[in-house]
């Protein structure tokens, strides 16, 4: 069996069962309820602490936990350097770059599910109050889905993916993280510890995190960082331009060493033809070594919400990838088994009532709204495999 093929083979098992994610997922909150079933990107988030046993099995923060969360983090941003930093990216950023900080808040608030001591610092105050401020109204109406958990579920997918595909290619491998934004995976997950880890993205957003974590590390107010990735480099680029393969090899990436490509909440923000471009300029890697995709994938109901924000979406891209080269495709929506972690206990969540309708269907006969759907995909090549672009 080739390399990709065992690593196929090995896929699922390795995710952690729902409801006990690594040992260290405590089911937070109830989740927010949201009239005739909206859909949000941002509906993901989190909050450190115990979870409380509520109604139907569920669990909620102990009252005043959410608050200790926030005025731990608050504590990192207490420096004049990095509160100056934030103030440049509330000021000079657009609407695509900040949507890397919300993320970071997210992870940040939903602490108890996502490990990641460097998302407070790299979020910012406004968006960890706001996302604060919506999370505790979330609790106190009893909704469905509090914000933030979409992101939560899909950090953790990513997180246990990364893991496996990393343990498929043998421990060794290279990472790269495209529009990489205010991700720390090179701080905080061990599987890295035999990987180079590469983060592409805009040269003005990679400075700014770099900067920030300074400030921070030097002010004695954050925790020390420990790089826990055998390397960690910042490549300048844009990927929408030709170039940016080119501008990675510069930097240190071998294409010829099998590799992990890890594309979190990007590719719905490209044009069609840019984020076509890059994915199969990854495919073609496929010739040279073991090529491992991961990547998130709006459907066109989804991408609908935000004409100015959101560009490419794919209903079926289980079956785009192997059109261009990839020979595994699986995918899995928020709240699968392998897509849970325990975070998605109101019986009335709207991606379990998602995933109970077939994904043609494109408008709820339930409620007449939108079925709007995000996908988690992994996929893989080698230069074993007989498909051809």
């Amino acid at each position: 069996m080739t390399l990709c093929g065992r690593l196929a083979a090995a896929r699922y098992p390795l995710i952690p069962s729902p409801r006990r994610a690594s040992g260290r997922v405590r089911p937070p909150r109830r989740e927010p309820r949201r009239p005739g079933g909206s859909w949000s990107i941002m509906s993901s988030n989190e909050g450190e602490g115990e979870g409380k046993a509520g109604v139907n099995g569920e669990h909620r923060l102990e009252e005043g936990e959410g608050e200790g969360v926030l005025a731990a983090v608050m504590e990192q941003l207490a420096a004049e350097g990095v509160r100056a930093l934030h103030a440049r990216v509330e000021a000079e950023w657009d609407p695509v770059l900040q949507s890397a900080c919300q993320t970071a808040a997210v992870r940040a608030l939903w602490a108890s599910a996502v490990r990641d001591p460097a998302a407070g610092v790299l979020a910012g105050e406004r968006h960890l109050r706001g996302l604060h401020e919506r999370m505790r109204r979330d609790e106190r109406t009893g909704a469905r889905e509090v914000h933030g958990v979409m992101i939560a579920v899909r950090t953790l997918w990513f997180d246990a993916r990364i893991e496996a595909a990393v343990a498929g290619l043998g421990g060794a491998a290279q990472v790269v993280l495209l529009g990489a934004g205010m991700d720390a995976r090179a701080y905080r997950l061990g599987c890295l510890k035999e990987c180079a880890v590469f983060e592409l993205d805009f040269a003005d957003l990679l400075d700014m995190k770099s900067d920030i974590l300074h400030e921070a590390m030097s002010s004695g107010n954050h925790q020390k960082l420990t790089m826990m990735a055998r390397s960690l480099t910042r490549v300048p680029a844009d990927i929408r331009d030709v170039d940016w393969m080119t501008k990675l090899q510069s930097c240190g990436y071998v294409p010829e060493r099998n590799t992990v490509w890890v594309l979190e909440g990007i590719l719905y923000y490209l044009h069609h033809v840019h984020a076509m471009q890059v994915l199969e300029t990854i495919a073609a890697c496929r010739t040279s070594a073991c090529t491992v995709l991961l990547a998130d994938f709006m459907n066109k109901n989804a991408a609908s919400l935000s004409q100015t924000m959101y560009h490419f979406y794919h209903d079926s891209p289980d079956l785009l990838l192997p059109s261009i080269g990839f020979s595994q495709a699986m995918l899995s929506q928020i709240g699968d088994p392998q897509a849970h972690f325990g975070l998605l206990n109101h019986p009335q969540n709207l991606f379990d009532k998602l995933r109970r309708l077939p994904r043609s269907v494109e408008i709820n006969p339930e409620d007449g709204t939108p079925c709007r759907r995000l996908y988690l995909v992994e996929a893989s090549a080698s230069p074993d495999d007989h498909s051809t672009l």
